[in-house]
């Protein structure tokens, strides 16, 4: 129980990576606030799984973060998860989607970071962990406000961690490739259908065409690493980005 007694706040915790970090948290004994959207009974079932509570704050409505920073209280641990991805020439990509991403991706982090480091600060420890991506080290077409706010989130978590080197604070990404989610599963039969694939074809030749050991990421490893730069071992470790992609960004 190496988080006892800490609190942490993970965004984008109902489902998928941010759930796996939450559970993998709250198994070192942290005091756990979920942030996301989903079904209410499906939410009130994770709180009581993990003694959490929920904050429903939209991250692209600064006064909803503010809110649900003021009611989380001192956080020991940050993880700013909760993110989004929409595909589309530059030339036709509509001006809406870029700002909500780049407003997710990038923008609620560096709020949620400005609201945390204060009290990290004064208790002498601290951890901020970002979700980045792959693509926060390199690109692909047609994700142009993806990329640029995974780019811009591997930076933000650099400079935070210059700035707090000499705090006890750290801040840290992590970079995984494509990790095995329900919403990845869910685009398997329509690129099928839309491709004339197999499944298998689907899985080794479209979604880990990058990804040299053929295999997903899978939530809990990510829940792992996230652990790890949690501990008191990990004091040093700060200002890195934490590739958990099956290799795709060594190439």
């Amino acid at each position: 129980m190496g988080l006892e007694g800490k609190r942490a706040l993970v965004t984008g915790s109902t489902s998928g990576i941010g759930l796996a970090i939450a559970r993998a948290l709250h198994a070192e004994g942290a005091q756990v606030v979920l942030n996301g959207f989903g079904d209410e009974a499906e939410i009130a079932a994770l709180c009581e799984e993990l003694d959490a509570v929920h904050s429903a704050a939209n991250l692209l409505d600064l006064a909803e973060i503010e809110a649900m920073m003021a009611e989380a209280g001192p956080l020991d641990i940050l993880v700013n998860n909760a993110g989004m991805q929409f595909v589309s020439p530059v030339e036709d990509f509509p001006p809406e989607k870029w700002e909500a991403i780049i407003g997710l991706n990038l923008t609620a982090p560096f709020h949620t970071t400005r609201l945390a480091v204060p009290a990290m600060k004064q208790k002498g420890w601290g951890r901020i962990i970002n979700t980045a991506s792959a693509h926060s080290l390199t690109a692909s077409p047609f994700k142009s406000a993806y990329n640029a706010s995974k780019h811009g989130i591997a930076g933000f978590t650099k400079t935070i961690a210059l700035e707090l080197a000499q705090t006890g604070v750290t801040a840290n990404c992590i970079s995984p490739g494509y990790v095995w989610t329900s919403l990845i599963e869910g685009q398997i039969p329509d690129t099928m259908k839309a491709r004339g694939l197999t499944r298998e074809q689907v899985i080794n030749d479209v979604l880990l065409a990058k990804q040299p050991t053929k295999k997903f990421v899978q939530p809990e490893e990510i829940g792992a690493l996230a652990v790890f730069l949690c501990r008191q071992e990990a004091g040093n470790v700060t200002g890195a980005n934490w590739s958990i992609d099956g290799g795709w960004t060594a190439e």
